[in-house]
C-alpha cells in the first residue's frame, strides 16, 4: 500500500474563493461607560486570554487577543492603557512541541505534489523567555493552559521546580514573586491597585487537556466539586480585591464542537478497489470471528456489526482503539472498530493517518495500525465531557447570579454555537466554525480564535457588558482584522 498525505485536502476549495477584508464600519452611538467604570480593566484567564493563536503565542497572536481588542474599544468609553506582559517572538513556541524553540506557531501550507494543504509548524520557533518589563504595570493576567488549581496555586510560578505537574511556565515568565505568587493573587494586586472592572474567563482548561488528549486521561478532567470549590475561590478573590470594581464573567464553549474535532472528518481515508480489497483480506479472520461469537451467543448482531472491518473504494472510515467495546481479548479479539459519524478526530491525527509508522510498507495507521485512543473522542467520552461543562456552566452561572448586582455572565457557550449555525456574521458575512480562510474564526490550532474570531469573541462581551450596565462601547469590525494566512 502506499502512502497518502490527507490531511485538509478537503479545505483546498474553500480556500481558493475571494480573501477581501475591507468592509464598512457600522454605525455606533457615542461612546458612554454608562453605570461602569473602564478606567482600569484587568483580565484573568488562560490561552485565549493571553492571545494563543496557531498554536503558540507570539507577537502578532498576542497583539490581537480578544482581551486587547476588547481594551482597544474601552478607550473610547474611557478605558485607560492596556498592559501585557510582551512575549517578544515572532513565532513563538509550538505549544505541542517536545523541544522549546524548536518549533514555532502553525501556518496553512499547501503540498506542490499532492494539492494537500496542511498546517505546519514554523522553523525555527522561539523560545520562551521571562517578561522583562514593568510587572506591576499589567492589565492582562492570561496565561497558556492555565487551570484553576493552577490560579490558585504558587506552584504554577516555581521555576525551581520545573517537573512539579502544577508548573505553567507561561506564567512563571512574569510571575511577581516566582514561587510565592500566584496568577490570580496577581490578578488581584493589580485591580487593587486602582482597578475598576475586570474579565474573568477561567475554567476551560479543567476539560480541554482531557479532550486534547481524546479522553485517554481521565484525571485530565476536573471533578466537579473541585471546580466548584476552586472556581467560587478564584472570583471571590478577584470581587475582594476592589469591592467597587464590576465584572464580565465568561463560560465554558462546548469543546466538542471546536474546529479542532471537525475538520478532519470520520471517513478521512481515500482508497481506490485495489488498496480497499488487500486492506479487507488483512481483517478476514478477524471478521469470521465476529461472526463466529454471533453463531454461539457470545455478542450481538449490533455488537458485530460495529466491530466489523470494511473497506471499499472511495472514502472510508478508518481503524481505531475503543476502550469501550466488550474485552474479547480472550478470544483473540482485539478492541477495534471502524470510526464512525458519532466519532470526533483530533485536527493531529491528518498527520498520521494513511501512512507508515516504519519501513514496513504493510504497516499503515487508520488500515493495518489503529489509530489510538488519544486520537479520538468516543460517542461515551463526548458525553462526559459534555455532562462536566454543563455541570461547570451551572456552578458559573449560578456563581455570578449571587453577585449580580457587580457581574454579568458573558455566554460563550452560546457564541460558539451560533458560529457552528452560521448566524454570526460580519457586516453581513457569516463568521464561520473553521480554520478555512477568509472568514474561519478559528486559527489553525482548531482550539483558539484567530485575530478575527477575537474581534468576535470581543463584540461578544461588550454586548454583555453595554445591556448590564447601559454602556455604549463600540463594536469592533471583525474585518478589520485577519484572518488566517491563505497557504504559503
Amino acid at each position: 500500500m502506499k502512502r497518502y498525505s490527507l490531511l485538509f485536502n478537503y479545505l483546498a476549495i474553500g480556500l481558493l474563493f475571494s480573501c477581501q477584508y475591507e468592509f464598512p464600519e457600522p454605525d455606533q452611538l457615542s461612546p458612554d461607560s454608562g453605570q461602569a467604570d473602564f478606567s482600569k480593566m484587568v483580565t484573568i484567564g488562560s490561552s485565549i486570554t493571553a492571545g494563543v493563536m496557531d498554536a503558540a503565542l507570539y507577537n502578532r497572536s498576542q497583539v490581537n487577543s480578544y482581551a486587547v481588542i476588547l481594551a482597544k474599544q474601552m478607550k473610547e468609553a474611557g478605558g485607560g492603557d492596556f498592559n501585557v506582559p510582551d512575549i517578544n517572538a515572532e513565532n513563538g513556541d509550538l505549544i505541542l512541541s517536545p523541544t522549546g524553540g524548536a518549533l514555532g506557531r502553525l501556518i496553512l501550507t499547501l503540498n506542490q505534489n499532492t494539492g494537500s494543504i496542511l498546517p505546519t509548524p514554523v522553523v525555527p520557533g522561539d523560545a520562551l523567555t521571562a517578561f522583562s518589563g514593568d510587572k506591576t504595570a499589567l492589565n492582562n493576567f492570561g496565561v497558556n493552559g492555565l487551570t484553576l488549581a493552577q490560579a490558585l496555586l504558587p506552584a504554577s510560578g516555581n521555576i525551581q521546580e520545573p517537573a512539579n505537574p502544577l508548573f505553567n511556565p507561561y506564567y512563571a515568565r512574569f510571575a511577581s514573586d516566582p514561587g510565592n505568587s500566584t496568577p490570580i493573587g496577581d490578578a488581584a494586586s493589580a485591580l487593587t491597585d486602582g482597578g475598576t472592572f475586570f474579565v474573568f474567563w477561567l475554567g476551560k482548561n479543567d476539560v480541554l487537556p482531557y479532550a486534547l488528549t481524546g479522553g485517554a486521561i481521565p484525571e485530565l478532567l476536573t471533578s466537579e466539586s473541585d471546580f466548584s470549590l476552586r472556581y467560587q475561590s478564584a472570583l471571590s478573590t478577584m470581587l475582594q480585591a476592589s469591592t467597587e470594581a464590576k465584572g464580565a464573567v465568561g463560560n465554558i464553549p462546548n469543546i466538542n464542537e471546536l474546529p479542532y474535532f471537525s475538520t478532519v472528518p470520520w471517513n478521512a481515508l481515500p482508497l481506490d478497489n485495489s488498496l480497499a480489497g488487500l486492506a479487507n483480506s488483512v481483517f478476514t479472520d478477524y471478521n469470521n470471528g465476529l461472526d463466529n461469537l454471533v453463531t454461539a451467543g457470545m455478542i450481538s448482531d449490533a455488537e458485530r456489526d460495529l466491530r466489523k472491518i470494511n473497506f471499499s473504494a472511495g472514502q472510508n472510515g478508518f481503524v481505531i482503539d475503543d476502550k469501550t467495546l466488550a474485552d474479547l481479548s480472550e478470544m483473540g479479539l482485539p478492541s477495534i472498530r471502524q470510526t464512525n459519524v458519532n466519532d470526533k478526530v483530533a485536527l493531529t491525527t491528518g498527520q498520521i493517518l494513511g501512512l507508515s509508522p516504519g519501513e514496513d510498507p504493510t504497516l499503515i495507521y487508520g488500515v493495518t495500525v489503529p489509530i489510538a485512543d488519544s486520537y479520538i473522542l468516543l460517542p461515551a467520552e463526548q458525553d462526559e465531557m459534555e455532562a462536566q461543562i454543563n455541570a461547570f456552566n451551572q456552578i458559573i452561572a449560578t456563581t455570578v447570579s449571587a453577585n449580580e448586582d457587580r457581574l454579568v455572565l458573558v455566554d460563550t457557550k452560546n457564541l460558539l454555537e451560533r458560529i457552528g449555525q452560521g448566524s454570526v456574521t460580519a457586516n453581513d458575512i457569516a463568521i464561520s466554525n473553521s480554520i478555512s480562510p477568509p472568514y474561519g474564526a478559528f486559527s489553525t490550532d482548531g482550539v483558539h480564535p484567530n485575530a478575527r474570531g477575537s474581534a468576535v469573541v470581543a463584540n461578544h462581551f461588550i454586548e454583555a457588558i453595554n445591556d448590564k450596565w447601559n454602556s455604549t462601547i463600540p463594536m469592533a469590525n471583525p474585518n478589520a482584522y485577519i484572518g488566517n494566512d491563505l497557504p504559503r
